[in-house]
């Protein structure tokens, strides 16, 4: 009987193993190609956590009616969120670009929804951004 659990447990770590591998000796992590950005998007670098010198060009200027998207260049996933609610990137994994985002009127103050002190904001071509105010303003 104990002869047969033992057999049955080696067993299920083998199978487990496998499983877990792919039946695969080697693990294939390819880099993933970048995402172009979106054309006629104005692109903002992300450089890593460095609280609002994460951003480039920060304040950026985007004229009226223009998208953004963010270039990730850091080694770190990062997630952009506007302080209002009004757009959210989802996440831009280390090599690739953000979806284009279109902003309101006024421009927006944004953050990393995984790095909360990184914060950016953008300028219309019409004016200023609102004043930025919250937990994510420096």
């Amino acid at each position: 009987m104990m002869r047969n659990a033992t057999v049955g447990t080696l067993l299920a770590i083998a199978l487990a193993t496998w499983c877990c591998s792919n039946g695969s000796s080697t693990v294939n992590n390819p880099t993933p190609a970048p995402t172009p950005i979106p054309a006629g998007a104005t692109p903002i670098s992300i450089l890593g956590v460095r609280g609002n010198q994460s951003f480039s060009p920060n304040p950026a200027s985007v004229a009226q009616g223009k998208t953004m998207a963010w270039m990730n260049t850091d080694s770190l996933t990062h997630h952009i969120v506007a302080n209002d609610g009004s757009f959210d990137t989802g996440d831009i994994a280390p090599g690739q670009n953000s979806p284009a985002v279109m902003l309101n009127e006024n421009g927006a103050n944004y953050h990393c929804a995984i790095h909360p002190t990184m914060v950016g904001s953008i300028n219309m071509s019409t004016g200023t951004p609102p004043p930025c105010m919250g937990a994510y303003c420096q």
